[in-house]
């Protein structure tokens, strides 16, 4: 979730002997090395461009010095003075607006959770004891993002919220005092923290600390910064909204930094990657052991957040809830996932072991906000809660989102079937009463003649993605730029940044429509009710058993119009499917 331009990251890390302060030991010496000398060429870049802005300028002044002093006179002379004179000034117009635009132009920033170090003490000390070991500056502040994955941020941009820089000591024969950015902010992924125990958070995080050491180095923190600022300098250009002679202006500005950054980019990712290399030996006298059995927990942890967040965050979101407790329903689906595939035996010692959760002060309202943008970046939901978007918690998600999900479905299909002309009883004279809504009525519709595969069943699936778009388009959209919405540090993609799914077609949108159907027919006149599988969402259950055979005889009567097997699913829980239910 980070960009390229603003983050940097490292898995593994080194570790032997350095100089102090240096951020480089003997053990990484050929990646640093390495890493420094990419930055050099990346610098090298950009005193090229500044040399050929100034060529006009230098042979500017070499004409008019010569016409001052009488060695290059005549109208040939003059001409060629007043020439190369006005297009020294337009070049160095253009090279001051795109030095202008890259110095200004705010580098994106990752949508993060700020943990202040009041809020998360023991955290705070976890990572600074860790840098200490790896004898490399501590990062400068922590930030959790709802994602499987950790990485160094550099935030020290004047433009950004939380831009400051410290001071270096006295350096030199002159004992100058410079002063150089801030470290960079380690950024966390928020399930780590709650799956992974206090020993495996250190191990995993060790690689990523310790590439605060070359990001301390000034040939290649300039060389990062040259290279966010273009990357900035290209977002800026493309930004839309803007009038036509700003544009004109900026598009020029534009293809000067995509040319820029052509020219630099091999070096710039060299760099990153012996970055990485140094980072990842330094690494490896911290807890080399536990870290390769804590990989382990990373792959398991990525797989559930994958699947939690997929099965069932996503059907909360599209009924304007979140559930606000994202990061702890991560350790219920993982602990599902392990009963099934036959690991909990594995997993049991681990979990009586201080989880690493415990480093925050208030841990449930840090998985509240994480929640909050994870539903931001996942789905584009608004920024705050609001009497549309109010959270849930794990206890109400199988009433108020899967109950009322599966009533908001089964009404959308039959205002679709009466918008068809659908009779409601199967009179074909249609002197019987209204029964009202029936499951009935959808099977007897979609097992006709030209049901399924047919006609029908395509009209009926135009329908509902025709009524679901209209009610989509009836939702004002999120604004991207709300105040103090970290997402719009991010830059100018659309919300959401991040979508989980591609839109579903018109023949899912039907099985899923039928399913919601069968499932309140089934909760209204068997007895059934409405619950919460943390790896599958939204689950039907029957006598407190979880009944996951009904979506292959749904995809019968929706495919190829064939109703048996729901039939005899239904008859078999004693499901009438005459009956009316209740819809919202």
């Amino acid at each position: 979730m980070s960009s390229s331009s603003s983050s940097f990251s490292s898995t593994s890390g080194p570790g032997s002997g350095s100089s102090p302060g240096s951020g480089f030991g003997i053990g990484d010496e050929l990646g640093a090395q390495g890493a420094r000398v990419r930055a050099l060429a990346v610098l090298r870049v950009r005193g090229r461009a500044l040399a050929v802005a100034l060529l006009p300028t230098a042979a500017a002044a070499v004409l008019l010095t010569g016409g001052v002093t009488g060695h290059m006179r005549g109208a040939g002379w003059d001409a060629a003075r007043w020439a190369v004179t006005g297009f020294a000034v337009a070049v160095l117009l253009v090279a001051a607006a795109v030095a202008a635009v890259v110095a200004r132009a705010r580098p994106a920033l990752s949508p993060t959770v700020p943990v202040p170090e009041q809020a998360a003490p023991d955290l705070y000390r976890l990572v600074r004891d860790l840098a200490e070991r790896l004898d490399v500056p501590a990062p400068s502040a922590i930030a959790l993002t709802p994602d499987c994955d950790s990485w160094l941020e550099d935030r020290t941009h004047p433009g950004h919220p939380d831009a400051h820089a410290r001071p270096h000591l006295p350096s030199g024969a002159g004992g100058r005092r410079r002063r150089i950015p801030a470290a960079p902010v380690l950024v966390i992924g928020s399930p780590f923290l709650w799956w992974m125990r206090v020993a495996e958070l250190r191990a995993v995080l060790a690689p990523v600390v310790a590439g605060t050491g070359p990001s301390a180095h000034p040939d290649i923190a300039a060389a990062r910064r040259f290279v966010r600022g273009l990357d900035a300098a290209v977002a800026v250009a493309t930004r839309p909204g803007q009038g036509l002679p700003r544009r004109a202006g900026l598009m020029v500005v534009g293809r000067l930094a995509r040319l820029l950054l052509r020219a630099c980019g091999e070096h710039a990712s060299l760099m990153e990657r012996g970055v990485a290399a140094a980072a990842s030996e330094r690494a490896q006298a911290v807890d080399y052991g536990l870290r390769i059995a804590a990989q382990e927990q990373v792959g398991l942890a990525y797989a559930g957040w994958d699947r939690l967040l997929t099965r069932v965050a996503l059907p909360a979101w599209r009924m304007g809830r979140w559930p606000a407790r994202l990061d702890a329903g991560v350790v219920s689906a993982l602990t599902e996932l392990s009963r099934r595939d036959r690991l909990a035996e594995g997993f049991a010692s681990r979990l009586g072991e201080r989880p690493a959760c415990d480093l925050l002060e208030e841990p449930g309202a840090v998985d509240e906000a994480t929640s909050l943008l994870a539903a931001r970046l996942f789905h584009g939901g608004p920024a705050e809660a609001g009497p549309d978007w109010s959270p849930v918690d794990w206890q109400q998600y199988p009433e108020e989102v899967v109950d009322r999900k599966w009533r908001t479905e089964a009404a959308r299909l039959h205002r679709v079937l009466d918008g068809m002309g659908v009779r409601r009883s199967a009179d074909p004279a249609g002197s019987a009463p209204d029964p009202g809504p029936t499951l009935a009525r959808v099977v007897d519709h979609l097992s006709g003649p030209d049901g399924g595969g047919g006609e029908i069943g395509d009209a009926l699936a135009a329908g509902i993605s025709a009524e679901l778009a209209r009610e989509e388009a009836a939702v004002p959209a999120a604004p991207a730029e709300a105040t103090g919405d970290t997402v719009a540090l991010w830059g100018t993609d659309p919300l959401p940044l991040f979508p989980l799914q591609p839109p579903r077609t018109g023949r899912e949108l039907l099985a899923d429509h039928v399913t919601a159907m069968v499932c309140c027919s089934a909760v209204d006149t068997a007895g059934a009710a409405p619950g919460l599988d943390w790896l599958d969402g939204p689950a039907l259950l029957v006598d407190g058993e979880r009944r996951a055979e009904l979506g292959g005889r749904v995809l019968s009567l929706v495919e190829s119009g064939d109703p048996e097997p729901l039939r005899l699913w239904l008859a078999s829980l004693g499901v009438r499917a005459e009956k009316p239910v209740r819809l919202v």
